[in-house]
């Protein structure tokens, strides 16, 4: 068989173990795959939205019930995106547990974790773009949160927000934000990150002299099995999507201070959770940045996986770096839990 553009965007073989769903978990791919979607499906949308506060709300609801599949398209963009974060979160997961960050890794390593920042503000971005009642948390906590930063807070904020109440310029510069200040890098990234995976020699795994297996698969295997896994997503996708409708409440008309029933978005409610404990530049800004600066210390002060024990799961040469990072993620979801509890 004659390779074709998308056979030649594969390496001509790889090794048969490391690809493998177990080990791999399909991940990476899914990742790009949804980051395609949302591309295709927010350029639908911007035929309709109106970034107005005033018909913001109104040019969901007109997307969502009387466009045709319009409702299919806004609800593929809003899965797309939530689940863009956990595919995302386990491909950071299988990376450390597999020590697939060694050099010369530990750049691409950054690269994938300053996505999941971005696919983060991306998610938080756009959540504000809808502009009706259930954001609030989102438009007055989680904005204020940079007003308790020293010395340079208020200026933050009100760079971000365009002034000293939210308003149209803040709906204004969330929606310059969403499309050119964030999606656009994220897909330069996006392209620098796959093409580092082929610069850094592709799947981690031990030098050909400590390699048990030397069995490898055909590129034209790999795209089929990439194909299969696109189906199987846009199939779970599309599902999710038919019969789970994105949340849509009553426009803003007011912002008013926040009731005891205003949540977090469910990717920030471990943040809305801590809180809750005290200050809220400790709980809610220093910790987060703490959070992230491990993570992305990970390859350069953790003990380096050996070479040895590459292209397999939970090598023991840097299992202090998959204990930081289990630790890490047992109490970011164990505080969202708590955070999606109802208040009594």
């Amino acid at each position: 068989m004659r390779p074709n553009f998308f056979h030649h965007l594969h390496p001509p073989s790889i090794p048969a173990r490391q690809s493998r769903w177990r080990y791999t978990l399909g991940a990476g791919g899914t990742a790009v795959f949804l980051v395609l979607v949302l591309i295709v499906t927010g350029a639908l949308e911007m035929f309709y939205y109106i970034p107005t506060t005033g018909e913001a709300a109104a040019s969901i609801q007109t997307i969502a019930y009387l466009v045709p599949f319009g409702g299919l398209v806004r609800n593929l963009h809003f899965w797309s995106a939530q689940l863009l974060l956990i595919v995302s979160a386990v491909h950071l997961l299988r990376v450390v547990f597999t020590g697939a960050y060694a050099p010369p890794r530990r750049f691409n390593y950054l690269l994938g974790l300053t996505l999941f920042v971005l696919a983060i503000l991306l998610d938080f971005t756009g959540y504000i773009l809808r502009w009706d009642t259930g954001i609030q948390w989102a438009l007055v906590v989680g904005t204020n949160l940079l007003k308790t930063i020293p010395l340079v807070g208020n200026t933050l904020y009100m760079l971000l927000i365009g002034g000293m109440q939210p308003g149209q310029t803040t709906l204004t510069r969330f929606y310059a934000w969403h499309l050119v200040g964030l999606m656009l890098p994220a897909v330069f990234l996006v392209g620098w990150h796959a093409f580092r995976v082929r610069r850094d020699g592709g799947i981690a795994l031990p030098p050909p002299a400590l390699r048990s297996d030397n069995e490898r698969i055909t590129r034209f295997e790999l795209v089929r099995r990439e194909v299969l896994a696109m189906l199987f997503s846009a199939s779970a996708l599309i599902l999710l999507s038919v019969f789970a409708p994105a949340p849509l409440k009553a426009p803003i008309t007011e912002i008013t201070a926040i009731s005891g029933e205003a949540s977090a978005p469910w990717f920030f409610l471990w943040v809305q959770q801590m809180l809750k404990w005290g200050d809220p530049f400790v709980w809610g800004i220093l910790v987060p940045l703490l959070v992230l600066a491990t993570l992305a210390l990970i390859p350069y002060f953790f003990p380096k996986p050996s070479e040895g024990e590459l292209g397999g799961w939970f090598p023991k040469s840097n299992r202090l770096a998959q204990i930081v990072l289990a630790v890490i993620a047992l109490l970011i979801i164990l505080l969202t839990l708590l955070g999606s509890l109802p208040v009594l």
